[in-house]
């Protein structure tokens, strides 16, 4: 088992920046992939971006490509999301996710982190 822990989340202003982290613990060793998803109220959880654990290959919803960046820190098994030019569209609770395998679906979730952008 993973445990996530995130944080980072915050209110800004339409424009501006935030960073979330995502902390790992646990059976980190088994790592595929680690993946951003939110969730705005009345909506369902979208996915927003992921990253291998070994390569760091990217992925990114089209709603998020070319502001926001994710990346990560094997050696303190953390990952962050650089969000820029927030709209507040993108207000929502932010989750992060563990993926162990490639044919596996997304088996641990952090508690999630809000994020709330005003116009």
């Amino acid at each position: 088992q993973v445990q996530l822990v995130e944080s980072g989340g915050g209110l800004v202003q339409a424009g501006g920046s935030l960073r979330l982290s995502c902390a790992a613990s646990g059976r980190t060793f088994s790592t595929y992939a680690m993946g951003w998803f939110r969730q705005a109220p009345g909506k369902e959880r979208e996915f927003v971006a992921r990253i291998t654990w070994s390569g760091g290959s990217t992925y990114y919803a089209d709603s998020v490509k070319g502001r926001f960046t994710i990346s990560r820190e094997n050696a303190k098994n953390t990952m962050y999301l650089q969000m820029n030019s927030l709209k507040p569209d993108d207000t929502a609770v932010y989750y992060c996710a563990h993926r162990g395998a490639i044919t596996t679906q997304y088996d641990s979730w952090g508690q999630g982190t809000q994020v709330t952008v005003s116009s």
